[in-house]
């Protein structure tokens, strides 16, 4: 199982919420801590010792922040791999130490995206050197635990308080992989930033949203929705939604699309309209979309684009669900 004692860990986080157990789980464990300048504050303030990474590369961040961490003596003891002599060899000469565990987190680049702010202010929220130490971390998994979100805190939690810190390579890999997924969405979310006004070619999506579905296509198979639904649609009644079901809605938005501010209903069943029209309140358009075919309605997806009327959605709920 290549059993590993974390006994160091190189934090340096923007977020600091829920950190403070772990901080303290490490210094039970008597684990070495490096920092960077904001992290560091907090984990002295806690009480706990920690090294500050300007007294490890005998180099101060410059450029407003933008390099603290780039570094080969910070580097080299995330890189440096256990089973090859000469790396150790190589650590021991340069006086580089060891990095048993890498907890980072990235800029708010989303964040500042969803506030709309200045090109300026979303350039600098662009993590250099945090992409780097978790890219770092996570190809060393070999020998290096590597925490790149706060949703696998009480994951770390679990290894320091149960195993007193020891992880083995199943624990490294799975930790690794997220770590990957992390920095693939936050690349994904600068690109389409950029190619806003570039518009290079090249369609990039990531999501790490997923619900699971009713079924796939047919009972017997699984489906799953990736990208936040609740977000784009309300849901007024009914079953959990299937395959089909997603499909179907996708039918009908497309059709929709064909008109700009009319109210519009559509119903669906098995990607065929049974009925869409257009009325003066989402109840009348759906009177009308009903009347196109009362029979196969039943059961299909009815879908309108201006959910306004509640009265004509508890009517809607009344017949169908």
């Amino acid at each position: 199982m290549l059993a590993k004692k974390i006994q160091s860990a190189l934090i340096s986080v923007y977020d600091k919420e829920n950190l403070s157990p772990i901080i303290k789980l490490l210094a039970l464990l008597k684990v070495k801590i490096y920092s960077t300048a904001g992290t560091q504050q907090f984990i002295k303030k806690l009480g706990v010792k920690v090294t500050a990474l300007e007294n490890v590369t005998g180099f101060p961040p410059i450029l407003g922040g933008r390099v603290k961490t780039l570094h080969p003596k910070i580097f080299g003891g995330i890189l440096g791999r256990s089973a090859v002599p000469e790396d150790q060899k190589q650590l021991t000469k340069h006086q580089i130490p060891t990095i048993d565990l890498v907890i980072v987190d990235l800029y708010p680049f989303a964040s500042l995206l969803k506030a709309k702010a200045t090109e300026a202010d979303m350039i600098e929220k662009i993590d250099i050197g945090g992409v780097s130490l978790i890219r770092a971390a996570a190809k060393n998994y070999q020998d290096v635990l590597v925490v790149a979100t706060k949703k696998l805190y009480p994951n770390l939690i679990e290894l320091l308080q149960i195993r007193e810190g020891v992880t083995h390579l199943t624990d490294r890999k799975f930790f690794a992989t997220h770590a990957f997924q992390v920095t693939a969405h936050y690349d994904t979310i600068i690109f389409n930033y950029f190619n806003q006004t570039t518009q290079i070619n090249a369609f990039n999506l990531h999501e790490k949203t997923c619900s699971v579905l009713r079924y796939g296509e047919n009972p017997h198979q699984e489906g799953k929705f990736f990208g936040d639904f609740e977000a784009m649609f309300d849901q007024i009644n009914g079953k959990q939604l299937s395959y089909n079901n997603l499909v179907d809605i996708d039918a009908a938005v497309n059709l929709m699309e064909a008109f700009e501010k009319e109210i519009v209903f559509a119903i669906l069943k098995h990607t065929n309209a049974c009925g869409i029209a257009i009325g003066h309140s989402v109840k009348e358009a759906f009177q009308k979309a009903l009347a196109a075919d009362t029979v196969s309605a039943f059961g299909g997806v009815l879908i309108t684009n201006h959910i306004v009327d509640f009265e004509a959605a508890q009517h809607i709920n009344d017949l169908f669900f």
